[in-house]
């Protein structure tokens, strides 16, 4: 590398832009591509988004070794940008130019590279941020918006830059329209601390985003979503209305009001709005899987008619579950839950070896999941076990893997559940059964009853005086409960 390319590089990696945000090599990129190119084609979001759209697809293509097409994504990122925002193009233009510069770099024209470099540069000089340390909101915005569309393992990284991008525009409609549906997908992890009557973070924001632009469809239809868990159906039902009215053929309408459907039991009226969504974007993995477990809950409710459920319509439902499921893995082959629930569909179909293989590969995958998944994986599988394989011990050993995930989610009260059920019925059998006790310590600790864990774990190692696992967790708990009593 000569001096002159050293320097340039030093200059590069100063930009704030795709290349520079550390963004994950080993995303789905085809299905990123297909996501991009929806929004793209059915000039889909804000104000900005399209061309937001052409210059992450054209960071897409650079890393399916398709430069040339990404040069032509930038320009068009370029034109939109001035097209939609005239005299207030320039700070707007900040991550695309330092993409350009990037993809020129790489093409071997360091002159041009050269060129974008100081034209970013001299927009900084023009609108300073006052701190070496801070971006302008428009590059903080455009650094969200790529988080969200990304992948969920980014979602938090998203609610963090859209809250810097609002410190300074605090009323700006794309900012706020973007924090609140990275708060509304990522609420699946702050919502431990709430109290059941209290509103979570999204429901505020989604009420303030739509102030600012009271016409946004997609944010009243994830308003009513949000609305209808918290059992305010008059407000739901109005929003409900007001989306389909404002953007009928909107995609993203379609699926939320699809999912408000399916929430609430209204299953037909949900699948009628996710085939009308599925029309407009065919390669859909969500819509796909909304579908599946709509289908799954028909599967469910037939099945729930013992002893006369209707085994043919059982089935019916079974395969257009499968269908909808294979479709979603197949478009996103990293949709591991939909690869998970897909697997418990083939060993109900009784092709355990099959089910066996998926439930393998999501296991490998593990190590790249969030503790979300990884619960919900491990719960799967311990279903898989012990209603399928009838292999009771592995289905403990995955069961308590998805119990001490620090994650009060409904997968966790699924595994404490059966757990339960286990060792009861062991204990029913043979009360003397220490593993069988411990295992009740195991679930009252984790589900944070260290009195009642204590005692069970007492009664364990009464049972079997040499076991020092018994042994540890019970030093453990007293050691806790002697803290909280001097506290």
């Amino acid at each position: 590398m000569t001096e002159g390319s050293s320097a340039l590089l030093r200059r590069l990696q100063q930009l704030q832009c795709h290349f520079t945000w550390d963004l994950k090599k080993d995303v789905d990129l085809k299905n990123l591509s297909t996501r991009l190119q929806d929004h793209i084609k059915l000039q889909l979001g804000q104000r900005g988004a399209v061309a937001r759209s052409y210059s992450f697809l054209a960071y897409v293509r650079y890393l399916q070794n398709q430069r040339e097409e990404a040069l032509s994504l930038l320009n068009q990122s370029e034109e939109t940008i001035r097209e939609r925002h005239g005299d207030e193009s320039e700070r707007r233009l900040i991550v695309t130019y330092g993409d350009m510069a990037w993809l020129k770099y790489h093409a071997g024209d360091f002159a041009q590279s050269q060129s974008y470099c100081k034209k970013v540069e001299d927009i900084l000089v023009k609108y300073p941020t006052g701190s070496s340390a801070s971006l302008l909101p428009e590059v903080y915005g455009e650094q969200a918006w790529t988080y969200l569309k990304l992948s969920k393992s980014y979602y938090l990284q998203a609610v963090d830059s859209f809250r810097k991008a609002l410190e300074t525009q605090t009323d700006d409609i794309e900012w706020n329209a973007g924090y609140a549906i990275a708060l509304f997908r990522t609420e699946e992890w702050v919502l431990e601390n709430l109290q059941e009557t209290e509103e979570p973070p999204s429901i505020k924001q989604l009420h303030f985003a739509l102030e600012l632009n009271p016409d946004d469809a997609v944010l009243q239809s994830m308003l009513a979503v949000k609305l209808g868990a918290y059992k305010k159906y008059k407000e739901a039902e109005g929003l409900l209305k007001k989306a389909l009215k404002t953007d009928p053929d909107n995609p993203h309408v379609s699926r939320y009001v699809g999912k408000y459907f399916r929430n609430h039991h209204q299953l037909d009226e949900s699948i009628d709005m996710l085939e009308r969504a599925l029309k407009r974007t065919t390669q859909s993995s969500f819509i796909h899987h909304q579908l599946a477990l709509c289908y799954k809950r028909k599967k469910i409710a037939e099945q729930s008619h013992k002893p006369f459920s209707n085994q043919r319509e059982v089935r019916c439902w079974r395969r257009c579950c499968i269908r909808e499921f294979e479709m979603a893995v197949k478009i996103k082959p990293s949709f591991h839950l939909a690869w998970a629930d897909l697997a418990l569909l083939y060993a109900e179909e009784r092709n355990f070896r099959r089910a066996e293989e998926i439930f393998q590969q999501c296991l490998v995958k593990l190590p790249e999941c969030d503790e979300s998944l990884s619960q919900a994986i491990h719960q799967r599988f311990g279903d898989f076990h012990y209603h399928h394989k009838r292999n009771e011990a592995q289905a403990i050993v995955h069961y308590t893997k998805g119990l001490l995930i620090p994650l009060k989610k409904y997968e966790k009260k699924l595994c404490a559940k059966k757990l339960k059920k286990i060792a009861e019925r062991r204990l029913s059998r043979n009360p003397g059964d220490g593993e069988a006790l411990a295992l009740l310590g195991q679930v009252a600790r984790a589900e944070g009853n260290r009195k009642e864990a204590a005692d069970f774990y007492e009664k364990a190692l009464n049972c079997d005086k040499d076991n020092e696992e018994y042994l540890s967790a019970l030093c453990e708990l007293r050691l806790e409960l002697q803290g909280s009593s001097s506290d």
